[in-house]
């Protein structure tokens, strides 16, 4: 027995030793790693980068908790505080792992972009656009963020949108790569703001706005929303100033304004009352209800639902007999339909990106999106 006693936790140490060693040479492999992206992950996969490398070199958070206002340091805080007590063996594991996952999908990713599909426009990042077969496709392409719009990826679809709209195309098409369509406004666009500069990122995301729907306004060909998986926020509310809406089963609609302190935009404040009915579209603008795409069918803002399984078939074959009808015939015929209500689309829209403004200014505003991230880095 007391040979045993001795004997027993002597292996343990020496086993727990030999792990500790090739834990720790795998977290400085994937240090290195790290730095070889090519691409920028995401605030989300930083931030628990961030935390798990705190955890793993100086174990549970023992900083002090940043003041509310201060975005970056308090989201950083909160990712690095919801480890609890995760060892420093696990957390140098963990740590590995997510870079690795990292760097397997930027070489698939670099594999699928070695052969570039025919017809495609150069100068895009966060998009694929590609002309075929008189079908001009803006396909968000950001899967890795569920395809959200920060601004970078704003101003390339309106570069895409005028592109489009002057180029030999019979229709345009926007579609999301990956499972979502678009989980909507990035917002990483609020984070990396200091206090001082709120005002002058206010008025420049309200510009910026203002003339991102002004060209789905504009838009003087047939614009067709090929919606794949969830849609969230602005690239709900712009559906009602695309001419058609074909939807997955698996898509859901969802305009989260009043949960994050915002008001809506993209002229659904006037469209949507129009189009659905002001008891549903309040509904859906003020309360926060989540349309599955059989109920946003049956409401009028999406004009057919397909099976998952057929969806991108039966869409496309769909789309390719649009392309070829006249194309001046089709052109003409939409500016008679929009005509009539251009101006006040645009006046609807200069009055939205106003109130825009005063909410992300207001404190309800800024606690909405603080609470919005507390609850994201508990999950």
């Amino acid at each position: 027995r007391p040979t045993q006693a001795v004997h027993v936790p002597a292996i343990h140490l020496h086993m727990t030793t030999a792990t500790m060693q090739v834990s720790q040479k795998d977290f400085q492999k994937a240090q290195e790693q790290l730095k070889l992206l090519k691409k920028d992950p995401g605030n989300e996969t930083k931030l628990k980068l961030y935390a798990l490398f705190k955890q793993a070199t100086e174990g549970p958070c023992n900083a002090p908790k940043p003041g509310m206002l201060d975005f970056v340091k308090k989201a950083k805080w909160d990712a690095w505080n919801s480890l609890g007590n995760l060892s420093q063996d696990d957390a140098r594991q963990k740590y590995a792992e997510l870079v690795s996952s990292l760097i397997s999908a930027e070489s698939a990713s670099q594999k699928k972009e070695a052969s570039p599909e025919e017809g495609r426009h150069d100068g895009y990042e966060t998009l694929i656009v590609t002309t075929k077969n008189n079908i001009t496709k803006i396909m968000f392409n950001r899967p890795d963020r569920k395809n959200a719009i920060n601004h970078q990826m704003y101003r390339e679809i309106i570069k895409a949108l005028e592109e489009a709209g002057k180029n030999d195309s019979t229709i345009a098409v926007i579609t999301g790569n990956g499972d979502y369509y678009s989980s909507g406004n990035d917002l990483s666009n609020f984070t990396n703001v200091q206090p001082g500069d709120m005002e002058k990122m206010a008025k420049d995301g309200a510009v910026l706005l203002k003339e991102f729907v002004g060209h789905f306004i504009d838009f003087p060909k047939p614009l067709i929303a090929v919606v794949n998986g969830p849609a969230i926020g602005i690239c709900v509310t712009v559906l009602g100033l695309c001419d058609l809406v074909y939807a997955s089963d698996r898509a859901t609609f969802h305009s989260p304004f009043s949960q994050l302190g915002q008001s809506p935009e993209g002229c659904s404040s006037y469209l949507f009352p129009k189009i659905m009915g002001l008891a549903k579209a309040s509904e859906m603008l003020l309360f926060n209800k989540k349309l599955t795409a059989a109920e946003a069918c049956a409401q009028g803002l999406v004009t057919e639902v397909f099976p998952d399984s057929s969806f991108q078939k039966e869409v496309w074959a769909r789309l390719e007999a649009y392309a070829s009808l006249p194309k001046n015939s089709l052109t003409v015929s939409k500016q008679l339909l929009r005509s009539m209500e251009k101006e006040k689309l645009h006046a609807v829209n200069s009055r939205e990106c106003e109130v825009l403004t005063e909410r992300w200014l207001s404190d309800e505003c800024v606690n909405a999106i603080v609470s919005f991230f507390q609850r994201k880095s508990k999950l």
